[in-house]
């Protein structure tokens, strides 16, 4: 243990020997968190001597817990027990398994997955989107808001009806004895919180506990911890504050700020040598981040000598850019640098289209990680089953795809009952309902989607004829006859949906700019091998997106799409330092090279438009131009506001929070202190 001791520097030593007390390791990019955590796992027991079993550590993915553990049984000398190293989840369901008989339950539950969860909203209600409920129970359970909370705190009706869905899903559980994946936390907190001696017995049990990538754990995980740490304060949370980019899933980054705040006379102890990167790469990195004001600060420092500077490229547009970005690394490869040391990165998915499109071009193999390639996106796929039908009104494979999107009432056996029928008749489904008459269509579907294909009928005969006339004129009235972006909205990810969509019609667009005199079939076809991407031996590139590339780290990097509006991302919902903290995690992501890409125009909601370089070229010093400032919006007492989950309040008080501002806000009766950054002024 001496011996790994010495390979640690100064304070990742001064972490693994802290032992009693809250503990805060804010540990930059690079510098050795998963090291240091797990030597001070195999310290506390290989050391001091505590028992595995007075131990817990949870992180957030099975990967990273397994690694983990062997890590530090691997330092280890003292025969022990493997320690309770596991994800937040896995801990609640080991500890419903023992528990779960005190809420009336029996041990013998069944976890069920989200497919399993969409199919229950689906028979409880078919009228909202599923996904949209699903994505909002899961939001209540992690607030720790009950179905009657839900529908007093509503003020829209259909939160009203989410509310009332909640309240006989929750039912449905219970009576079948099924947890969700929510549940696994939630209940687990209900029973510490309803059972003080079990929450004492659990808290002496695990005396040493120790949490990875803190920053992204949410209030019932904080609320948890805190429950969790009843009968001592031994509580050491790795994290960093600079890397905080799942807020649009939960995640709170006022836990790592204020974790002094909640767990009293805290340490911190910062991991500032970075052994990834070199000093230019985290020259920018530094000066970038360093306009962040709510962050605890610290400054990386590279371990690495030399290195090249940072380098930054502007193309007229995305169609040069991808070009661009394909020649240089075919000249990285043919100087023998292996593909999977190459990456290239962007904020938004959409993004992807003409970067594969310029690889394919080049003959430069890559792989598309966390993501589905742009053709194979269900938005474009249904897009393109449009187009086909449109061309072939016999293509009865794309028919299925789209007869029911938008909804027009038709389930999967009305839909097989409509094809075998046509197969009988000899016809294809399209003919096949074109020809029945209104008596014949009403004895197969019900007499309101009988309307409907009747309209779809005609809709699809219009846009063909459009289609062969005045093609110039097609995707806008594709758009606006079925409504397809309509039809996204209110799911997850809907703005990323939107904005897929949105580059599909500029695809067309400048398409039939390029090619005036092509039909509708010469452009599918010409889409259809670029998405066949060419099967090139031999190893590939990584494209992906930022939030991807988490934990990850590449000798050549490109990040591209550095405008206003892709990066920051600007508009509802969008939070300017998250978008900050985003750039930073790209950029460390690159230990030797870095180029950073911006263009002058770029489809955008289905629009060529001329776009600014983003801000965040300038904050890392990589350009010379005035800052664009962010309003400062204060708050007084008395003001409005809306919370994402809490609805509309009133501000009862300001309070300073580090960097940040902290409201106290009555929520009709429900009070609650929420940092300034979590709500908007109404």
């Amino acid at each position: 243990m001496d011996e790994i001791l010495s390979n640690l520097n100064e304070a990742q030593r001064s972490a693994v020997e802290r032992i009693d007390g809250p503990l805060l390791i804010l540990a930059g990019a690079g510098s050795g968190k998963t090291k240091t955590i797990t030597t001070r796992l195999a310290y506390l027991l290989d050391q001091v001597g505590i028992p595995a079993g007075n131990t817990l550590t949870l992180t957030f993915t099975n990967k990273a817990a397994k690694e983990m553990r062997e890590r530090a049984m691997g330092l280890i000398t003292q025969n022990s027990y493997p320690p309770l190293l596991c994800t937040f989840h896995k801990f609640g369901l080991l500890f419903l398994k023992f528990h779960i008989h005190l809420l009336g339950r029996a041990n013998n539950f069944v976890v069920i997955d989200t497919d399993d969860k969409k199919k229950i909203i689906k028979k409880i209600n078919a009228d909202l989107p599923t996904a949209l409920i699903a994505s909002e129970i899961s939001r209540y359970k992690n607030s720790l808001i009950d179905p009657e909370e839900a529908y007093a705190q509503a003020e829209l009706t259909n939160y009203k009806h989410i509310a009332k869905i909640y309240e006989e899903y929750e039912a449905y559980l219970l009576k079948n004895n099924l947890v969700d994946f929510d549940d696994l936390l939630c209940l687990t907190y209900k029973l510490l919180d309803e059972n003080p001696d079990l929450c004492a017995q659990t808290s002496e049990k695990y005396r040493y506990i120790m949490i990875d990538e803190y920053q992204d754990t949410n209030e019932l995980q904080l609320r948890l911890l805190q429950k969790l740490c009843t009968t001592h304060n031994n509580l050491c949370v790795v994290g960093d504050d600079d890397q905080s980019i799942y807020g649009w899933r939960g995640a709170h980054v006022r836990n790592i700020l204020e974790f002094d705040q909640d767990f009293a006379d805290a340490m911190v102890v910062k991991l500032e040598h970075n052994y990834r990167s070199t000093q230019p790469i985290l020259t920018v990195a530094n000066a970038l981040i360093e306009h962040n004001r709510s962050r605890l600060g610290k400054t990386l420092i590279a371990t690495k000598t030399g290195g090249d500077e940072v380098q930054t490229i502007t193309s007229n547009d995305e169609s040069e850019e991808s070009q661009k970005i394909a020649k240089a690394i075919k000249e990285l490869i043919s100087k023998g640098v292996r593909p999977n040391e190459i990456a290239v990165l962007y904020r938004i998915n959409a993004l992807s289209r003409s970067l594969e499109e310029g690889l394919n071009r080049t003959g430069v193999a890559y792989k598309l990680v966390g993501g589905l390639r742009f053709y194979d996106r269900a938005e474009i796929k249904d897009l393109i089953s449009y187009l086909r039908v449109i061309t072939n009104v016999h293509d009865n494979f794309s028919l299925k795809r789209i007869i029911n999107k938008p909804k027009r009432g038709l389930g999967k056996a009305t839909i097989d009952k409509i094809e075998l029928s046509s197969i009988e008749a000899g016809k294809s489904m399209f003919e096949f309902i074109s020809t029945l008459s209104d008596s014949d269509l009403e004895g197969l579907v019900r007499k309101k989607s009988a309307g409907e294909l009747r309209d779809f009928v005609a809709e699809i005969l219009e846009l063909r004829r459009v289609s062969e006339e005045a093609i110039y004129r097609f995707i806008d009235l594709l758009e606006e006859r079925f409504k397809i972006k309509e039809t996204l909205k209110g799911l997850p990810d809907e703005a990323e949906k939107i904005a897929n969509v949105d580059e599909f019609y500029g695809l067309f667009r400048d398409y039939v700019k390029q090619n005036p005199e092509a039909s509708l079939a010469e452009f599918l076809n010409d889409i259809t091998l670029q998405s066949e991407q060419d099967q090139v031996e031999g190893e590939s590139i990584y494209i992906m997106s930022i939030h991807a590339s988490k934990g990850l780290e590449f000798e050549h990097l490109f990040v591209i799409g550095l405008e206003e509006g892709f990066l920051p991302l600007i508009g509802d919902g969008s939070d300017l330092e998250e978008e900050r903290r985003l750039g930073y995690v790209a950029i460390t992501r690159a230990k030797s090279n870095l180029t950073l890409s911006n263009v002058n125009s770029r489809f955008y909601k289905g629009r060529r438009t001329d776009l600014q370089k983003s801000r965040f070229i300038n904050e890392a010093g990589l350009c010379e131009g005035s800052l664009i400032l962010e309003k400062n919006t204060s708050y007084k007492k008395g003001d409005l506001v809306r919370h994402k989950i809490f609805g509309a309040g009133r501000v009862e008080g300001v309070s300073k929070a580090g960097r940040e501002f902290k409201l106290s806000i009555n929520f009709g009766g429900n009070k609650r202190d929420i940092l300034a950054s979590f709500v908007e002024k109404l």
